[in-house]
């Protein structure tokens, strides 16, 4: 069955934005740097563009006759810049010989210099002379012409050494701008995994009854870091981008409108391609991350339940689950690949398309002289600058969709409140001594099923109750009440005469050691899971809690004793040690309020009785609640508490529930002759 999740509803840009608050600088920093990055861009084709027409293609170009200058020739000063000059020269190419003009006037010039442009027939070529009407214009030779033109290499040169200075600009700008983006990006990303892992703490445990682990873990690693690419690449790049386009075209405009305006012929069916293509891509990856999840969250519960598996001899049918859900999350990537796939080339083929029209049309103009080689460059250079931006934009709108979709279902957990509020001002007692009130509470997991009907009763500080009674009759409820955990629906539980919900939870929870029948290891060693890493429990306090519960005849042959290894869920233990150690971890914090919730279940006779002498002496002085099946753990308890579908239906010690001839007496009698 497909895994459902709530649609998160609220503005995700807007609140993905608040992150780069903290950053501002950075991000100002980094967007000059962008400007400056795109400045360089722009800059490259241009100085291509100007070397060819100025220098390359300067065959065919008039010098005016001046009274100083940089370039002397054959008796004259000659300056390109043609404003102040009377008299004209100009080097005409015919095929692969160079002949030189000189003596122009202003009329001649013009005249030679449009004849020139349209191309000159060969046949006006006579003994090393090119006759032109009443011009003639003398061959040169490579020593004449290396002469006549060190200017353009030296112009060359210039650019050269210009776009070489513009290439190092722009690296240093990229290196500067990359790493300044990287960090911020994984501070953001550590900011938010930090600000989700601490709001999952804060959860109520209903939450988790309710939410599979693997999600959880989805929350907090995959879609946590799915964002970095958004905050370290993704906006900086859509920015980059846009100033990218705009640039290309305010500089293509002020080039050569017409050539401008064909060039973005194509734009119309490219942002309709955009639109479609962003659309179906935000669908298709929220639906990827919803099939992550679904897989995450089978592999979690799977994993952990391989013991299970493998008794049952499940594997098959949960290779073929596994299978579905793995082919599910195939077809939704193979969707997103599709999408792509048809858009990238769409968008490449709109872009050649445009450089045909390109072509043909500004090589028309350069053959009727209205455009230069050079600005053609540009333009044929422009281009492809102006559609792999547009293409990059939609690829990174994917990108930007996937984060997007990620953001969703972070900030759905972000928004999940805790429903086990604290007041503004708690009480807090000087010190908890454990007494316990139940004053007519009525609690129900869901709506109103209520497991708990009415329950009433008091536990005096540092006695020792038991709860009995059928599974389902509210026993461990009520242990998960004492810690608040949950909110009852009515009533009213007190610790030493306050509510519950007037104390702070955290000293609350810190005087109620518990020992629970499922005991969790953490990966690490035995000091460790004995101290929770709380640096207030030094070692001796850790090996007196170790045997006092018997714990260290089983650490102390360990190879490495107190800081030995132990693996995930303590598999490398027996449920007997695992159990000790629990037993020693409640006993380190010193808890006012012992609370087993079938603490010995597991414990194997022998051990059991070391266990049962330890808390003989561990009980003294702390209330302790005790709830278990197997009776004989609990006959010495002061006051017996039977409960049948959630409420109160005897109470009293061991010897007079025997008397009453009631539910517990048949419970003993169960036991006792099975």
């Amino acid at each position: 069955m497909e895994e459902k999740e709530i649609q998160y509803n609220g503005s995700v840009f807007k609140r993905l934005f608040s992150y780069l608050r903290p950053y501002v600088r950075e991000m100002i920093v980094s967007l000059l740097l962008v400007l400056a990055i795109t400045g360089f861009e722009l800059l490259r084709p241009i100085l291509i563009g100007n070397a060819i027409d100025v220098y390359i293609e300067g065959y065919n170009t008039p010098y005016g006759v001046v009274e100083k200058s940089d370039l002397y020739f054959e008796g004259n000063y000659l300056s390109k810049d043609l404003s102040e000059s009377k008299t004209f020269t100009q080097l005409v190419m015919v095929k692969d010989s160079y002949y030189y003009f000189e003596d122009l006037t202003q009329e001649e010039s013009e005249r030679l210099y449009a004849q020139s442009q349209k191309g000159i027939d060969v046949n006006y070529v006579t003994n090393d002379m090119l006759v032109l009407d009443d011009l003639i214009g003398r061959k040169m030779n490579q020593e004449q012409l290396s002469v006549l033109r060190k200017n353009d290499f030296m112009g060359i040169l210039k650019i050269g050494i210009l776009y070489l200075i513009v290439l190092v600009l722009n690296m240093i700008a990229t290196f500067v701008q990359t790493m300044i983006l990287q960090k911020t990006g994984q501070k953001i990303i550590f900011t938010i995994r930090e600000e989700l892992f601490h709001h999952v703490h804060s959860l109520p445990l209903r939450y988790f009854d309710t939410h599979p682990v693997g999600r959880i873990v989805t929350r907090i690693t995959n879609d946590v870091e799915s964002l970095h690419e958004m905050y370290a690449n993704i906006l900086i790049r859509l920015f980059r981008n846009s100033i990218k386009i705009l640039g290309l075209a305010v500089v293509m405009l002020s080039m050569d409108v017409k050539l401008a305006l064909y060039s973005f012929i194509m734009l119309p069916i490219i942002g309709v391609l955009t639109y479609v293509f962003k659309t179906l891509s935000r669908k298709i990856h929220r639906k990827i991350r919803t099939k992550i999840s679904a897989l995450n969250t089978f592999l979690s519960e799977n994993i952990s339940g391989m013991r299970l598996i493998q008794i049952f001899a499940n594997e098959d049918m949960k290779y073929h689950e596994f299978m579905d859900k793995s082919l599910d999350l195939y077809r939704a990537n193979i969707q997103q690949l599709t999408v792509f796939a048809i858009f990238r080339p769409m968008i490449y083929f709109l872009s050649q398309v445009a450089l045909a029209i390109v072509l043909y049309t500004g090589g028309k103009g350069v053959l009727d002289t209205t455009i230069t080689i050079g600005i053609l460059y540009v333009f044929i250079n422009y281009i492809a600058n102006f559609f792999e931006p547009i293409q990059d934009l939609a690829e990174q709108f994917s990108t930007l969709q996937n984060a997007f979709a990620s953001a969703e279902k972070i900030f759905t957990v972000l928004d999940e409140k805790n429903t086990i509020l604290e007041k503004a001002n708690p009480t807090i007692l000087d010190e908890i001594k454990g007494k316990i009130e139940f004053r007519n509470v009525w609690f129900a997991y869901e709506n109103d099923d209520y497991v708990l009907k009415d329950v009433s009763f008091v536990i005096h500080p540092g006695e020792k109750v038991a709860f009995v009674g059928a599974t389902g009759a509210g026993k461990s409820s009520i242990l998960n009440l004492i810690g608040r955990y949950y909110d009852i629906q009515k009533g009213q539980i007190l610790i030493d005469d306050v509510d519950i919900q007037d104390l702070s939870i955290s000293q609350l929870r810190a005087a109620i050691g518990q020992m629970q029948q499922d005991v969790f290891i953490f990966t690490g060693d035995i000091e460790n899971n004995i101290t929770l890493s709380n640096e207030m429990i030094d070692e001796e306090t850790v090996k007196t809690c170790a045997h006092m519960v018997n714990a260290d005849h089983f650490i102390e042959q360990l190879p490495n004793q107190y800081h030995e290894t132990v693996s995930e869920r303590g598999s490398s233990l027996s449920a007997g040690q695992r159990q000790l150690l629990s037993f020693a971890r409640t006993l380190a914090f010193d808890p006012k309020i012992l609370v087993m919730d079938e603490a010995t279940a597991n414990i194997d006779t022998e051990t059991e009785h070391l266990i049962q002498d330890a808390l003989e002496t561990l009980m003294k002085g702390r209330t302790t609640i005790m709830v278990a099946h197997r009776l004989s753990t609990i006959q010495h308890a002061d006051n017996i508490i039977v409960m049948h579908k959630g409420r109160i239906r005897e109470m009293g010690t061991h010897q007079e529930l025997l008397q009453k001839e009631g539910i517990y007496k048949k419970l003993y009698e169960l036991q006792l002759y099975a």
